[in-house]
């Protein structure tokens, strides 16, 4: 970047009495500053990240360290060059009339220490989003920017004080948050950082322990909230920041959604957090389909039924309840059932089954060497036991490798053994969850199949480390080899003491690659993580919500949703839903503005909702739309898509409802009420709504499609209705 030549101002002419040089010359000012302080950044990171690479790897600590820290300098810098001075959000200042304090998406500090910039996630900056006239933070006022192209288009000033207007404030009769509302959407979400409202900035920074439930309606800002607090706990949480496995993992409710907020955390500097939908959890979740038996569903999404996992795999872990003879060259040993007993007790606990047989077999070897009577080093009669094969069978048998499909797929398959594990379940139940392809994996299946491979672990990494120790073992046997010809053939002293130490074990381990056998790709997704955010968690069954608490020991969440879209029914309180599955530590907010969607289109959702959901949390609008709701016959669907394309250049279109429709422009989506959850539309077209089904589901869809829309809601019947008084067409 090279230092700033033009004004950062590009206002249109408009605005041409925002163009005022008293107005902004003190930002044309640190904007330069901003500018150098930019292209020098970038070069010192630049070249720290090539020194970095160059060094020497190192080994253990130090190779992880170096890595890390290549990671955090291609972060920042990645972070540096996607913006220009489009980093700054805005300015405020303090009610004592001290000099502007700049908020940024990142923190910059020039060569001679002077803040440029305060990261946004700062205390410093909390005044920045969080005063309001009721609360003004010791603020006297308030600048926010619209950056277009990398150059101010607009600004808006807030004055919080009697004299606050006095040459610093450009007033118009919009904030800078109202006038964002009417852009238009895009494919991704767009950036929305310099608008945070002060309801929504106080849940950003609220702290990580516990739970936090983040209850809003449509249009609150829910989802804007859950991708600023991962990026701000990310900043603000040392635990989050310093966690090597895991800090932060990021769920969505479908795969539009994930897409459509994908540049969201990168714009905000966080490329760390791990992003996902539930099916991503479990590798069966890419061809699941959904259950088609709505009593099936319901049974395999309790609780108790991920639970039985735990009595499904216990049945393999049952020491024999029989002696037995195990002959070596020197002598008969004999192994008694309390003899396994002890073995089985080795597993130490939260082993994952497959990682804790191995335990279980050195347990028993040792205790076989023990028994041993008669003259015999302990490595050899421990091989020739290892070799035995009538003890590995027996040990295969009593503690098998398993299969997280294996074991799920029995429960479907053999009903003695589904009623062992879930005994609460009666006969006509039990049947119900029987069928003929028992590894035809359902969405409602995969809760169970994340319990069972958490509980028995990676049956390959058994495997692994075997074929690991016998390469290490064997390059050892052969490095030994080689050592002793060596020290035979030269009995001299070479001068650097080498042979002498090529005598020692220490050298002669350290000559050993431990890492022939590479070791499996890890699973990002495995965790454990330190906070997990989760949007329209309403969704999720009590089993779904395991999936997740296995993966957060700290039981720290974020949990955003609307009782009211809940396609299957909400009648509970969060606190009791929670606490049921096993959270505590719950702390509730509630969003009640309604930012996105115009008074007009909610004029027609409330109704729908209130209809099945009397105290569903409908928000208050706070804009007009200036567009009324229109009616109109199904077959007019393409013809009112090509006249809004052809009057506007921009925005983004869906057509809700109408599974059949083949969009023509790439500006136009087809969508179903449930995959358009969480997304914004200017343009929303509604089709059949009446189609999408009875009771508290179809009610859902329905309001959930009406709120779709930032701009204009068209709704279509395949049968025209006669028009209503003052209706238009």
């Amino acid at each position: 970047m090279t230092p700033l030549t033009t004004s950062a101002f590009d206002l249109p002419d408009r605005l041409s009495a925002k163009d005022d040089p008293a107005l902004i010359a003190g930002d044309e000012r640190h904007f330069a500053a901003v500018a150098e302080c930019l292209e020098q950044t970038i070069a010192e990171v630049s070249d720290r990240l090539e020194a970095e690479r160059k060094a020497p790897g190192g080994k253990g600590r130090q190779a992880m360290d170096r890595d890390a820290e290549i990671h955090r300098l291609t972060t920042r810098l990645r972070a540096l060059r996607r913006f220009g001075l489009d980093l700054c959000l805005g300015h405020m200042v303090g009610a004592d009339d001290s000099e502007p304090v700049y908020v940024g998406r990142l923190g910059l500090t020039d060569s001679e220490g002077r803040r440029l910039l305060v990261d946004w996630r700062s205390p410093a900056a909390e005044p920045f989003f969080g005063a309001t006239h009721a609360d003004p933070m010791g603020l006297r006022s308030r600048r926010r920017y619209r950056w277009t192209d990398g150059r101010i288009t607009d600004y808006w000033d807030e004055v919080f004080t009697a004299d606050g207007f006095a040459g610093h404030a450009a007033l118009d009769d919009q904030s800078a948050f109202i006038a964002s509302l009417g852009t238009t959407r895009s494919p991704r979400m767009r950036d929305v950082l310099g608008t945070i409202q002060a309801d929504q900035d106080a849940i950003i920074r609220a702290g990580s322990r516990g739970a936090l439930v983040v209850d809003g309606g449509p249009g609150t800002g829910k989802t804007v909230v859950a991708l600023h607090r991962s990026a701000y706990l990310l900043y603000s949480d040392p635990r989050l920041g310093q966690h090597r496995r895991g800090g932060v993992l990021f769920v969505g409710p479908h795969r539009p959604y994930l897409a459509y907020v994908s540049d969201v955390l990168p714009s905000l500097g966080e490329e760390g957090v791990q992003t996902c939908v539930l099916r991503d959890l479990v590798d069966e979740g890419a061809t699941a389909e959904e259950e088609t038996d709505p009593e099936a569903a319901r049974l395999k999404s309790s609780a108790d039924m991920v639970r039985a996992v735990e009595k499904a795999v216990r049945f393999y872990e049952e020491p024999p309840a029989e002696s037995m003879t195990v002959t070596t060259h020197w002598s008969d040993i004999r192994l008694s059932a309390d003899d396994w007993a002890v073995a089985f007790d080795a597993a130490e606990p939260g082993t994952p089954h497959n990682e804790a047989r191995d335990q279980v077999w050195e347990e028993l070897l040792t205790i076989l060497v023990d028994k041993h009577e008669g003259e015999v080093s302990e490595d050899l009669l421990r091989k020739s036991l290892s070799r035995d094969r009538e003890l590995r069978t027996a040990f295969n048998l009593a503690w098998p490798l398993l299969e997280a499909t294996d074991l799920v797929g029995d429960l479907w398959s053999v009903p003695a053994y589904l009623r062992m594990c879930a005994p609460w379940l009666t006969r006509d139940e039990v049947r119900t969850l029987q069928r003929e392809e028992a590894q035809a994996w359902t969405v409602s299946d995969l809760p169970l199949l994340d319990a069972a491979r958490q509980r028995l672990g990676d049956p390959e990494a058994s495997r692994r480390k075997r074929r690991q120790e016998a390469a290490v073992a064997a390059q050892r046997e052969g490095m030994e080899d080689v050592i002793d010809d060596l020290l035979h053939a030269h009995t001299y002293d070479d001068g650097e003491g080498v042979l002498i130490m090529l005598r020692g074990q220490d050298m002669r381990n350290s000559l050993v690659d431990d890492s022939a056998v590479p070791a499996g790709d890890p699973d990002r997704l495995a965790g454990p993580f330190v906070h997990i955010v989760v949007d329209e968690a309403q969704e999720l069954t009590d089993a779904e919500w395991q999936m997740l608490l296995l993966r957060c020991p700290s039981r720290s969440f974020t949990i955003v949703g609307d009782r009211a879209q809940a396609r299957h029914g909400f009648t509970e309180s969060w606190r009791e839903r929670l606490e049921r599955v096993g959270l505590d530590r719950i702390d509730l907010a509630s969003l009640s503005i309604n930012y996105r969607t115009p008074k007009e289109i909610m004029a027609q959702a409330e109704p729908v909702i209130r209809a099945v959901l009397p105290d569903a949390n409908v928000p208050t609008s706070i804009r007009s739309g200036g567009v009324p709701v229109r009616h109109a016959a199904a077959t007019e669907l393409t013809s009112i898509l090509d006249t809004w394309l052809a009057g506007h250049a921009d925005g983004i279109a869906c057509v809700i409802g109408d599974p059949a429709f083949r969009p023509a422009s790439p500006r136009v989506r087809s969508l179903t009420p449930e995959l358009s959850k969480g997304l914004e539309f200017d343009l929303v077209v509604l089709v059949d709504p009446e189609n999408f089904g009875d009771g508290i589901e179809g009610a859902v869809d329905h309001y959930v499609a009406l709120t779709r829309a930032t701009q204009e809601l068209v709704i279509l019947t395949s049968s025209r209705p006669a028009a209503r008084p003052g209706q238009r067409s």
